[in-house]
């Protein structure tokens, strides 16, 4: 709150932005910065205010902390300029739209193996985290449906994940008044592990999310262990608790590069998944998906019905007006690519990802934990040294390579395995095997100049919770 009211103080002590009188009119000196001026400027002048404060922002390109894409090809970009007027939620007025939004979520249940992918139901969203709420909501709603249904209380339900889960879920149990039960990761289990589960769960529990893709580390969690430890859970005891598949990163990767591994729809347990269209999926921010088996999975009670084209098009969202134009970037690049385009480029940022991590090794000072064979995230942390070495630290590192314009977070890892700092990078379509050669220049570069200072530095910023990315 006080660095807050610094950044107020400092903003109010310059009411006003002056505009340069090269691309200025004749009277358009100054404009208000926090109220609405009086008069209107011209647009080329609107425009370069805008333009000349986004200058002080980062590079995309170079933001190695997000998964979310940065990057389209200009067809894709000509697309979203010619679609950005399309309002999603009207389908009476876009019905083509609607279709290919319908089309998206077929293709989607046949690349993750539902027994009938025509008889799925499933929606677009603003991201995964739209897509998680939605995902829990129906889970919480059939759980109270069969507690109801069996004569049983329903007022204490929880839901079952790691403590390395995505901050979404957390937000979910705390909006929809769920129960979170964490199971604490490891340095031997850093995942959710079968184990956890069952120690975790109970008769009140309305879903277990295993995540296929962990924002820390970027590891699958073990969704076919997990599902076949609740088998024999409901075999003993006739509890039966469905899966969430939490795919933001991992689902649109693992089909590609890992497409034995069963995680999907293969597992009847797997009642809903979602993934990010805006991450592995490779579209602009603003594009989350998720899924279900099969229709009846999803409580009809929170359907709702629009006529369009005197037909009717299911709708369960927790927004309502939203752009289409992801959508259909969606689709483009479905058509764009194909299944062996999507291989293709997942499979040269992993590639990307084990050349990063074995370079990074090779340093010296790192012990690589993840090196991108599951989704195409590498995250290291510090060997351990002689107190007399530690004059520097990973959030050192991170912020001597912001001086070059990388963004590489460092954070700590969850309860239990908070004392252990470490950096990760996301290999994004974006990024290259050029521009990582470019990065590892600047590392060893960070790190020999971390190395030969006479003193330590000052203490980094150190985040007061983890990195949520």
């Amino acid at each position: 709150m006080a660095e807050w009211k610094h950044h107020r103080q400092r903003h109010v002590m310059r009411p006003e932005i002056n505009i340069n009188p090269l691309y200025a009119r004749e009277g358009e000196d100054a404009v208000p910065r926090f109220r609405l001026a009086k008069e209107g400027l011209l647009p080329e002048t609107a425009y370069q205010i805008v333009h000349d404060e986004l200058a002080l922002d980062g590079n995309a390109r170079l933001n190695l902390a997000t998964f979310v894409g940065t990057w389209m090809e200009p067809e894709a970009r000509r697309l979203y300029t010619e679609s950005a007027d399309k309002n999603m939620i009207d389908k009476d007025e876009y019905p083509q739209t609607a279709a290919i939004e319908d089309r998206c979520l077929h293709i989607l249940a046949d690349l993750w193996h539902a027994p009938n992918p025509a008889g799925t139901i499933g929606v677009s969203t603003t991201g995964s985290s739209e897509a998680c709420m939605l995902g829990g909501l129906a889970l919480k709603r059939r759980w109270q449906q069969a507690r109801k249904a069996a004569g049983k209380p329903a007022g204490h339900p929880n839901i079952v994940f790691s403590s390395a889960v995505q901050v979404v879920w957390e937000k979910f149990a705390n909006y929809f008044e769920v129960e979170p039960r964490y199971v604490n990761v490891t340095p031997e289990a850093p995942y959710l592990t079968p184990e956890g589960v069952l120690a975790a769960v109970d008769e009140n529990t309305i879903g277990v999310v295993p995540v296929l893709g962990v924002t820390y580390t970027g590891v699958y969690e073990p969704v076919s262990e997990i599902a076949a430890a609740l088998d024999q859970l409901q075999e003993r005891t006739g509890i039966d608790i469905p899966i969430h598949v939490d795919g933001a990163s991992g689902a649109f990767v693992a089909p590609f590069l890992q497409p034995d591994l069963a995680w999907d729809f293969r597992l009847p347990r797997v009642h809903s998944i979602n993934t990010s269209g805006h991450k592995y999926g490779l579209v602009f921010p603003g594009l989350g998906w998720v899924l279900w088996r099969e229709a009846s999975l999803l409580p009809q009670e929170l359907v709702f019905d629009v006529s369009y084209l005197g037909g009717h098009m299911p709708t369960f969202a927790l927004n309502f007006s939203r752009p289409g134009a992801q959508v259909l970037l969606q689709y483009y690049n479905f058509l764009r690519l194909g299944f062996d385009g999507y291989y293709q480029v997942q499979k040269a940022c992993q590639d990307v990802a084990h050349h990063l991590a074995s370079r990074l090794a090779a340093l010296g000072p790192f012990e690589i934990l993840t090196d991108g064979s599951d989704i195409p995230v590498l995250a290291w942390k510090l060997k351990k040294r002689r107190p007399s070495e530690a004059g520097w630290d990973l959030n050192h590192l991170s912020r001597v390579l912001r001086e070059r314009g990388w963004q590489v977070p460092a954070y700590p890892l969850p309860p239990s395995m908070e004392d252990t700092t470490i950096m990760r990078v996301v290999v994004r379509n974006s990024f290259s095997l050029d521009m990582a050669e470019l990065l590892l220049d600047d590392v060893r570069r960070s790190v020999e100049y971390l190395e030969g200072l006479e003193h330590p530095m000052p203490d980094a910023p150190h985040p007061g919770k983890a990195f949520h990315h």
